[in-house]
């Protein structure tokens, strides 16, 4: 039950793109908590999302641990009331760090990943269906839109004939947003984790097309770092495959995802999108430019997950 009585301060939270109301919350005793708040008809999804929360907090990494969960304002809201993850937005510290040290964080990043990755699934979670159908709706509608951009013939093209490369591996739990902007960077130089909002159970791959979205523009070391570290440095054939498809498809879609924002946010997206036609040559390569980012400034040891 939520017992204001023992808040000093609270104070809205504007950042992010989710639905729900946020408040970070400080206690009369010190401690810092973020209060998130639904309606009350997302008490079913809201109520599995704490619960998906509590599996990820045994996990050992630093994140917004699960406090309280409930309903709130005579029962019309639900409620959860998290801790607070102190320290820097990892997107605003990455381009002022070494490059060691934001491939060090990368690889700590790719590291908490497959922790996620690695949770056993309720049967229950299991998606009925694959999201291929999904996606090249989603490809339709950036196709007959008003925000295409130049030359993206061959990139729709490449994405309908590699679709089926798309869930090849068994589905897991996603953290379903991992990507810097939801990324801390704590006092003693590691990284907790916030925002699991969008978890959800799928392809183990698609977690990693952000990189491009949101992560090259700030940091290709980390980016390289999460992708090896990730994969214990042995990368399957697969993947790089997928990815491209992944990222290919966002690429586009993102466009027409960010219509409803305005224009600013329209043009950030395609700028991205054009970025990544360069990354991928067209998708005609499936590995990124990026990635061969030269690693040798780093030990055998700092290598070590």
């Amino acid at each position: 039950m939520l017992n204001p009585k023992n808040w000093e301060t609270i104070t809205k939270v504007s950042k992010g793109w989710s639905a729900d109301e946020k408040y970070s919350i400080r206690t009369k005793t010190g401690q810092s908590l973020l209060l998130r708040i639904a309606e009350v008809d997302r008490y079913p999804a809201k109520k599995r999302e704490y619960e998906i929360l509590e599996k990820y907090a045994a996990l050992g990494f630093p994140m917004s641990q699960p406090v309280e969960f409930g309903l709130c304002n005579e029962g019309k809201n639900v409620y959860q009331l998290l801790t607070w993850v102190e320290g820097r937005d990892l997107e605003e510290v990455l381009p002022t760090l070494p490059e060691a040290e934001q491939y060090r964080l990368g690889r700590e990043a790719g590291t908490i990943l497959r922790k996620i990755h690695s949770l056993p699934v309720d049967p229950g979670d299991l998606p009925a269906s694959t999201k291929k159908a999904k996606k090249l709706l989603q490809l339709s509608r950036y196709e007959s839109s008003q925000v295409r951009v130049g030359g993206d013939e061959p990139v729709i093209r490449f994405v309908r004939e590699n679709i089926d490369r798309l869930w090849t591996r068994p589905p897991v739990y996603l953290h379903g947003d991992f990507h810097p902007g939801n990324l801390i960077y704590r006092a003693d130089g590691s990284i907790g984790v916030i925002d699991f909002n969008r978890w959800e159970v799928g392809d183990p791959y698609e977690e990693f097309y952000k990189l491009e979205s949101f992560g090259v523009e700030l940091s290709v070391p980390y980016c390289v770092g999460q992708i090896d570290a990730y994969f214990s440095d042995a990368i399957p054939e697969d993947f790089w495959p997928a990815l491209a498809v992944y990222v290919a498809h966002a690429s586009l879609y993102s466009i027409k995802w960010a219509e409803p924002f305005g224009q600013e946010d329209v043009r950030r997206m395609a700028a991205r999108c054009l970025r990544a036609f360069g990354d991928y040559d067209l998708f005609r390569r499936t590995v990124p430019k990026w990635y061969s980012f030269d690693r040798q400034f780093h030990t055998a040891d700092e290598a070590k997950d």
